[in-house]
């Protein structure tokens, strides 16, 4: 490879860095040129810690001879707990680089070669001549979470293994590559975050610039208001160190219930949820609704039941259901927004749902929601009288789903 040759695909990775590619998209292009420019390797790994709620980072994955035999991304868990994932780590060459402090390490590979670590035994069974191990670490104003460097390797089956002139070229390039591949990974930060704590929908519309104060749309909605049931009671007699877990079991049964169902959670307060369902119609919004009803009653069943046999407090959800006119987007002051809905809607919708208790029913719906609901939707739910809202001028009519119809398990919800 030629000067001009290595400033081309340094180039081209700059550009592609600032086009939006995707780690893997920047991975493959980069050592297909490589390749094509006479460099002889055969394998590279780059590994890259990030900031996400459940893993701890990302392996990207490229082969010269990809024969679709391996993950091109493998997603890992905590390094810091015990479990493979960690036990892993530290026999990895990358651990020894971060302890060491060193940023290089090298190991020809084949008869009468040091094998220090377990991955050399690997590399000789596939052929490997060559090994190389670098790490890009960033200062601490650049760290994002555990994202604070990049690990990479490289290898090669060439006879004779990388020329000194090769393993210069690969230290050289491999800056502009983590580069680009530090953009790529920050966006896909970005968009775990605002969907993680803004929830998908809001967290989308937020990251398309909707973040001044004041924008916000007027859209048709079902509106999903949920609680579990003596909260209070059991935060009172539990242990303390069981009160989060507790919430976290409940909570992936309700927001997973939801999410499978096409509606997305505007917010958490406590042990209640707030979740919209968007349609262009609005009968497949509030059928989606009586759908993710369905998910999560199934879901909390069975946790109950798993729970029940670890001897552990369980309980059950209350939900309340309404459809009606909202303002969606960003309200606050000009330091701290919310991207949520308001309107009378919203406090309809937390007054039936916090009725649920008086009228001792688990589900109610509004008549805004009955009249909305497909005809074939509406046999599976019958009134329960007329009831005056807090804050509400008129009693409304509310309604349940009936007993007798889902003892039949023809739920129509269910199939769709």
């Amino acid at each position: 490879m030629d000067t001009a040759q290595a400033a081309g695909i340094a180039k081209w990775v700059t550009e592609a860095g600032l086009t939006g590619l995707t780690e893997l998209e920047l991975l493959r292009g980069f050592c297909d040129r490589l390749v094509a420019a006479g460099l002889p390797v055969a394998r590279v790994n780059i590994v890259i810690d990030t900031l996400h709620p459940i893993h701890e980072g990302r392996v990207f994955r490229w082969r010269r001879d990809d024969q679709g035999d391996h993950d091109p991304v493998v997603e890992y868990g905590r390094t810091n707990v015990e479990g493979q994932a960690a036990d892993n780590w530290r026999r990895s060459t990358y651990y020894h680089l971060l302890l060491s402090g060193e940023d290089f390490l090298r190991r020809r590979i084949g008869p009468g070669h040091l094998e220090d670590f377990s991955v050399l035994g690997d590399l000789r069974n596939e052929g490997q001549t060559d090994y190389l191990v670098l790490i890009h670490r960033f200062e601490a104003a650049g760290a994002i979470g555990e994202m604070d460097s990049f690990y990479s390797s490289w290898t090669t089956d060439a006879p004779s293994g990388f020329t000194d002139e090769q393993i210069s070229l690969v230290r050289e390039l491999a800056a502009p590559l983590m580069l680009a591949l530090k953009c790529a990974s920050l966006a896909r930060i970005a968009k775990t975050l605002v969907e993680t704590y803004l929830g998908r929908d809001a967290g989308r519309l937020v990251l398309s610039g909707r973040i001044a104060r004041g924008v916000t749309d007027r859209i048709q909605a079902v509106l999903w208001f949920s609680d579990l049931h003596g909260f209070t009671h059991i935060t009172e007699t539990a242990d303390p160190e069981q009160i989060i877990p507790f919430l976290n079991d409940y909570s992936e049964a309700i927001i997973s219930s939801i999410y499978e169902a096409g509606g997305d959670v505007l917010k958490l307060i406590g042990d209640g949820a707030l979740a919209i369902f968007k349609e262009e119609d609005p009968s497949r919004a509030c059928r989606s609704a009586l759908k993710a009803e369905r998910l999560m009653h199934s879901r909390i069943r069975a946790l109950n039941e798993e729970r029940l046999s670890c001897n552990l407090p369980v309980t059950s959800a209350y939900l309340g259901l309404h459809i009606g006119e909202v303002f969606y987007g960003n309200i606050g002051s000009q330091d701290r927004l919310d991207f949520t809905v308001v309107g009378p809607a919203v406090n309809e919708v937390s007054r039936i749902g916090a009725l649920c208790r008086s009228v001792e029913r688990d589900v109610l719906v509004s008549s805004a929601f009955f009249s909305t609901v497909a005809k074939d939707d509406q046999d599976c739910l019958v009134s329960v009288g007329r009831y005056a809202l807090r804050g509400v001028a008129r009693p409304q009519e509310l309604f349940t789903l009936d007993p007798t119809w889902l003892e039949k398990g023809e739920f129509r919800a269910d199939a769709e």
